[in-house]
């Protein structure tokens, strides 16, 4: 039997982004680790050691307790020690503090996004183009609620105030916004006094936000002197009356993506419900892994590894975006945060100038990507139209210095020989 053949009562169901391209790599030889490849396709930080930053975790101890299921929600003591960093790094003072019930800990960030998807009614729910490509299939399989796309213009450097946001809720009909900050792809971030207001326009509209915040330690635009990350916690101010849904976890701020534990941070109403919808999705995370995870969420080590984010990632950033730019790769804009870079590649000789096809040729010299119209998240494929986001690539600079320094020779030798090919008469 091939695999093309169709089993009865299964559909197809798309790879997201990053799985297609390693995928597609894979069929070329591609395997994690080798050295030969570089890959830029990648949604993780390089999760080595950093100066500055605590020793990496190369052990976890299993005692018998662990041996048991945890709680769907997450081990108690875990959950008060995620809601008290919050309230030491965001709301110093404030009179409504979270606790341990305004916390879900979930086996993932897409777990954790399910869950609050499976736990959403019958309501409008806005998002944005382009964001996070999971977020297409996400908001495909659950028919409780409407997926509204809301178009970000490159033009203006996907800018979206909050006046728009209030525009976009009461025109539209939102009663929910589902976005990345800093964003997935472009970097885009919504931060400061902008980002109090969008918390005061939901307050005041009552649409709730689901904050996808596991870029947020990923911030180039901090002041001196201030910790270089950014959350919708700071502007709360009920954290059980205020409609703020936040997701973060150990994958990307700490470097951990193979732990998998990840949290939902949210009014204890949500998290009841999202810890209802996880007893029959995911029946809860791993035990072991989030006792582990305790002295990982004390203040010191949290605001050292953040620190140590900053340094290396940001000379990563500038020397990548910088390189990119002079390889005829433009930007609209320079990202504000995550480890990733929104290039259009219009402007570069044919067949890299469209987003597969630039994809395609990198893959004949060793480099993986994403391209671009992966992140026009599309639900149920409704919109037919080719997308907008067609000559875009992502590019990642979560990899090592070195991996990113031979990436661009060889994309830059790719660039002149094609550039060569075209001129020739």
């Amino acid at each position: 039997m091939s695999e093309e053949t169709p089993i009865p009562a299964f559909r197809t169901v798309p790879r997201t982004g990053v799985i297609y391209v390693t995928t597609e790599a894979s069929r070329r030889g591609y395997r994690p680790g080798d050295p030969e490849w570089c890959n830029l396709g990648q949604g993780q930080p390089e999760t080595g050691a950093l100066p500055g930053a605590p020793p990496r975790v190369d052990q976890v101890a299993v005692d018998v307790g662990d041996l048991e299921y945890a709680p769907v929600a997450g081990l108690w003591e875990v959950r008060e020690a995620v809601a008290s960093l919050y309230n030491r790094l965001y709301r110093r003072g404030m009179p409504s503090q979270y606790s341990a019930e305004n916390v879900c800990l979930s086996g993932g960030g897409r777990a954790a996004l399910t869950r609050a998807a499976a736990s959403l009614g019958a309501v409008n729910l806005g998002h944005f183009l382009p964001d996070y490509t999971a977020y297409e299939e996400l908001l495909d399989v659950f028919k409780a609620f409407t997926s509204i796309p809301i178009l970000l213009e490159g033009e203006r450097g996907y800018a979206f105030t909050h006046e728009d946001l209030r525009r976009e809720v009461q025109g539209r009909g939102l009663s929910a916004l589902l976005f990345s900050n800093p964003c997935n792809p472009t970097g885009k971030l919504v931060h400061g006094e902008e980002l109090a207001r969008w918390v005061g326009v939901a307050r005041e509209q009552e649409c709730a936000l689901l904050i996808d915040e596991f870029y947020s330690h990923y911030v180039w635009t901090g002041r001196p002197g201030h910790l270089p990350a950014e959350s919708a916690a700071r502007y709360v101010e009920d954290v059980n009356r205020d409609p703020v849904v936040l997701f973060d976890g150990l994958t990307k701020n700490w470097r951990y993506p193979g732990w998998r534990m990840t949290w939902t941070l949210a009014p204890r109403q949500v998290i009841e419900a999202v810890s209802s919808a996880g007893s029959f999705l995911d029946g809860g995370g791993s035990r072991p892994l989030q006792r582990a995870a305790l002295p990982l969420l004390e203040e010191g080590p949290v605001v050292a590894e953040t620190l140590a984010i900053n340094t290396v990632f940001r000379e990563k950033r500038d020397r990548f975006h910088s390189r990119l730019e002079r390889l005829g790769i433009r930007t609209d804009r320079p990202p504000d945060g995550t480890f990733y870079v929104w290039g259009n590649v219009a402007g570069l000789p044919p067949p890299l100038n469209d987003g597969m096809g630039f994809f395609r040729a990198a893959l004949d010299e060793k480099i993986i990507c994403v391209p671009g119209e992966f992140f026009d998240v599309n639900p149920g494929k409704r919109r037919a139209r080719a997308s907008r986001f067609r000559t875009y690539v992502r590019l990642s600079f979560g990899p090592s210095m070195d991996v990113l320094d031979k990436a661009l020779n060889r994309l830059e030798a790719l660039v002149m020989k094609h550039a060569r090919a075209s001129s020739a008469p």
